[in-house]
């Protein structure tokens, strides 16, 4: 729906003083009770407070988390007012964490983690580089955009996965995701950043793990739905592919004792592509975009889309 230029009455909870609140105070917003407000922000990354009936007044949401599909499965985005989410604020420590996955996976650092022996002739002969390599960036998005560059840096290659086929810049090629059944086959990394929805639930499973090469690995940091668990310790098992390396896991937090922790073929982070350390600073800056948007009437960033999922 279309937002009128207007004064922005933003009420910030679930804590009216916290930093969000000077933010938007910052970026021209007049922090009021929720009873008064056009405008909300909640801070807090669980639904599970998040006000169960909203006033008429309040004409747009803004979430803090890039994925909406815990909002989506609780019923809160309604069609009655704009919600946004942080989709794409949090694109480049991200970008940066699978990176730095990538580059684990072809120095073989976990191999050298875990020896308690000297295994230089060993580990030197297959430490591989990401010059040249062929990286599938499946979900091209804001993560997507942001990996490119840092991949092209070190001499990388990128096809791209999105769902339109519109060529992503800077990708050598770009696939829509309806065609993409073969490009399994065509990546030394396979990095999953699609979001969360009832279509990309366990998008990589048993038949996707055949298709890759058995010298690839796959990188995950958008949700652990995306990758059939079981599937996927099969797949490292029986040596199908080289590794995995997952920022997130499905279930999460991963239980103590799943064979993925010791897996000698897998990289497990708990979950931290987007550190505090960051966060908050990326999420500030979306909300002032936002707001200075609001104000003006123009159209906000990562509007949620209730048909899509995201």
């Amino acid at each position: 729906m279309p937002l009128d230029s207007k004064t922005v009455r933003i009420a910030v909870l679930p804590d009216p003083t916290g930093s969000a609140a000077r933010v938007a105070q910052e970026a021209g917003a007049h922090p009021v009770p929720l009873h008064d407000a056009n405008a909300l922000v909640w801070t807090a990354s669980s639904p599970a407070e998040f006000p169960t009936d909203l006033p008429d007044s309040v004409r747009w949401v803004q979430l803090p988390s890039a994925g909406v599909e815990k909002w989506l499965a609780n019923g809160i985005v309604d069609r009655q007012r704009v919600w946004t989410s942080a989709t794409g604020a949090y694109s480049r420590p991200v970008a940066e964490h699978a990176l730095t996955l990538m580059l684990a996976a072809a120095r073989r650092l976990p191999d050298c983690v875990r020896a308690t022996t000297w295994r230089k002739d060993e580990l030197r002969a297959s430490v591989g580089t990401l010059r040249d390599a062929t990286v599938v960036i499946v979900g091209c998005g804001g993560i997507g955009r942001a990996l490119i560059p840092l991949v092209g840096a070190l001499g990388g290659q990128v096809v791209a996965v999105n769902r339109s086929g519109r060529p992503v810049p800077g990708a050598q090629r770009t696939i829509a995701a309806a065609d993409a059944a073969d490009v399994w086959s065509q990546g030394d990394y396979l990095v999953l950043a699609a979001p969360a929805t009832q279509q990309t639930e366990r998008l990589v499973g048993a038949e996707q793990l055949r298709r890759m090469r058995s010298s690839a690995w796959l990188v995950n940091v958008a949700r652990g739905t995306l990758v059939d668990t079981d599937a996927l310790v099969a797949a490292l098992d029986a040596g199908e592919i080289a590794g995995a390396a997952l920022d997130v896991t499905d279930p999460e937090p991963l239980p103590d004792g799943h064979p993925l922790w010791t897996h000698p073929r897998a990289i497990i982070t708990p979950h931290v592509a987007n550190p505090e350390t960051t966060l908050r600073a990326y999420f500030h800056e979306r909300l002032t975009h936002n707001i200075r948007r609001y104000a003006s009437g123009e159209p906000l960033i990562g509007v949620v889309d209730l048909d899509a999922g995201y």
